[in-house]
């Protein structure tokens, strides 16, 4: 299967983290969707990688596959400044104008928070690093995507990665959970009708795997991991795999080019939070 991606130059962000690596992986080869009983010819992607703090983790990237198909670029996505560099620094890359815009980065506070104990500062920091991070990253694709030309531009997507916390709310993380929910609706249903504006054949999609940070390294004794896997009909969180492989998927204009104004849930038939066990519940 050719997903005809080949040369598409793929602006990725968030790429040094867990999931970022993956999917980073993934369009450079697509060996890891050997897992599903298809050949896949080799995705052959050129990936734009971004990190913030942490580079290191990309460095294997680069020592495989070279500078001439994967290259880095750091910064701060809530700040403007940092935002306008990186499309500056790539409005005459070698790679071509960005076609396929990624948005995988963000930030989960840890510590259990209630709205009635959370403080303006979390509240506005977590909208700052998910939602006018996202928003100054799509503003600036879509600005230099207009001066792609027609071949290029057919290309046109963006994808939004969020969790299912945006669709079911999450106890103690309303901030994160408000962010989520404003890019899986508002956001991406928007967009979808703005970037054909732009690029007649461009395309929106969002994708909510159960994968959350707080899941992520949550230890699967504890009481918040198996309340999830109540609700999950699989009986397991999505896997990094499963996420990276979704994302390429709806990428490819071959298998996903009539797929926009979607909200893909990679839940495993997750119907909604278990809130209360037997104990919790008291006759009245």
């Amino acid at each position: 299967m050719d997903l005809q991606l080949i040369g598409v130059h793929v602006l990725l962000t968030g790429a040094s983290g867990s999931i970022g690596l993956v999917t980073a992986r993934l369009f450079l080869t697509g060996e890891t969707l050997l897992i599903f009983p298809i050949w896949l010819k080799e995705c052959g992607a050129n990936v734009t990688a971004h990190y913030n703090n942490t580079v290191v983790t990309l460095e294997p990237l680069h020592r495989e596959f070279g500078h001439t198909r994967i290259q880095t670029a750091q910064a701060n996505l809530s700040r403007e400044d940092d935002v306008l560099r990186i499309f500056h620094t790539l409005k005459d890359d070698p790679f071509g104008p960005v076609q396929v815009l990624i948005a995988n980065h963000g930030w989960h506070p840890k510590p259990e928070v209630p709205i009635a104990e959370m403080s303006l500062t979390q509240w506005e920091s977590t909208f700052a690093s998910n939602i006018t991070s996202v928003f100054l990253v799509v503003r600036e694709y879509l600005k230099q995507l207009a001066y792609a030309t027609d071949e290029q531009k057919d290309k046109a997507f963006i994808v939004i990665l969020g969790s299912t916390v945006g669709k079911y709310g999450e106890i103690g993380h309303a901030d994160y959970s408000a962010t989520k929910s404003a890019m899986m609706y508002g956001s991406t249903m928007s967009l979808k009708n703005e970037i054909v504006k732009i690029a007649p054949r461009g395309r929106v999609n969002f994708i909510a795997p159960v994968l959350t940070p707080a899941a992520e390294h949550s230890p699967q004794r504890s009481e918040a991991f198996h309340r999830a896997l109540a609700t999950i009909p699989l009986k397991r969180v999505a896997t990094l795999e499963d996420i990276a492989s979704q994302v390429v998927f709806v990428a490819s204009t071959a298998v996903s080019g009539h797929v926009s104004g979607q909200v893909i849930m990679v839940d495993g038939g997750m119907e909604g939070r278990l809130l209360n066990q037997p104990e919790d519940i008291t006759r009245r």
